[in-house]
């Protein structure tokens, strides 16, 4: 979680042009260790609404983590420019939440110590703070596990942690890098219907990054390609699913889902191609 807001009201959607992502010429390299500059994304070029759900597709090495990242303001990029709410980030941004692949949970501190970060960290009182999280926790379905420590959870209730306190501060902007890849088919589905179900009651505006297509679709308002590396934006597909979506494995099922999965791998297909054939030329 990076530079979270107070929480306002957990239905007020992020509506507002506060919550608006304007990513304009975007570019950043790297110095590898051999000295060489390394171009990770180049001129990528997309606008995400307030209040909606936008997810990255790409192969392994395009760059979308480094996209995600920012957004964020943990990295400067190296041209262009992001925009929030249309001021230009320079640093960590305010009303921000980041939910990582890799638990981000602390160890050494309980269910309920973990989701009352946020609001501890933003001044709240560690009595206002313990009910916002106990709130949190009965949401995600977590009531009864507040005394446990990480260790001690199932993967996806690791991920049910995590969620409740990217969310426990109602960010305008949620940012998801791959947040459910490491779980199971079975859980990742109740997870991704879960995410739905709590962004309906928020209306944050989403950025997800996937490498799995039906996910995308399953979940976003608008979906965007990016090229094999270095990578930049081929194609953005809008999701005309209607919502509320329900559940995620009878969305799967749909003819709707099935004409716009197929559509957008048509695009996706080249460049899950390209890449493969670039990283074996250079195992070879």
């Amino acid at each position: 979680m990076v530079g979270q807001r107070p929480r306002d009201s957990v239905t007020t959607p992020a509506s507002d042009e506060s919550a608006r992502i304007d990513i304009v010429g975007l570019t950043k390299r790297f110095l590898t260790p051999k000295g060489e500059t390394f171009t990770a994304i180049r001129d990528v070029t997309f606008t995400v609404e307030p209040g909606s759900f936008c997810a990255i597709v790409g192969p392994t090495g395009c760059g979308k983590s480094t996209t995600l990242a920012q957004v964020s303001g943990l990295e400067r990029p190296s041209a262009g420019s992001v925009s929030v709410g249309n001021r230009i980030v320079e640093g960590i941004t305010s009303g921000v939440s980041y939910m990582f692949q890799a638990d981000s949970l602390f160890p050494w501190k309980t269910v309920l110590n973990n989701v009352m970060i946020g609001p501890i960290l933003l001044g709240t009182s560690k009595r206002e703070a313990t009910a916002l999280a106990m709130d949190w926790l009965r949401r995600v379905g977590l009531s009864g596990f507040e005394d446990r420590y990480p260790h001690q959870l199932s993967g996806g209730m690791r991920k049910r942690v995590a969620m409740a306190a990217a969310l426990i501060n109602n960010p305008r902007i949620l940012l998801m890098d791959e947040p459910f890849g490491a779980l199971d088919v079975q859980t990742k589905a109740i997870m991704q219907t879960e995410l739905l179900q709590l962004w309906e009651q928020l209306r944050p505006t989403v950025l997800f990054i996937t490498h799995d297509l039906d996910e995308a679709v399953a979940l976003a308002d608008q979906v965007v390609i990016m090229t094999s590396s270095p990578g930049t934006v081929k194609d953005v597909f809008d999701v005309d699913l209607p919502r509320p979506r329900g559940d995620v494995q009878e969305i799967r099922h749909e003819e709707r889902f099935l004409e716009i999965q197929g559509r957008i791998w048509e695009s996706l297909r080249d460049e899950v191609t390209r890449a493969y054939q670039q990283t074996s030329g250079a195992a070879a």
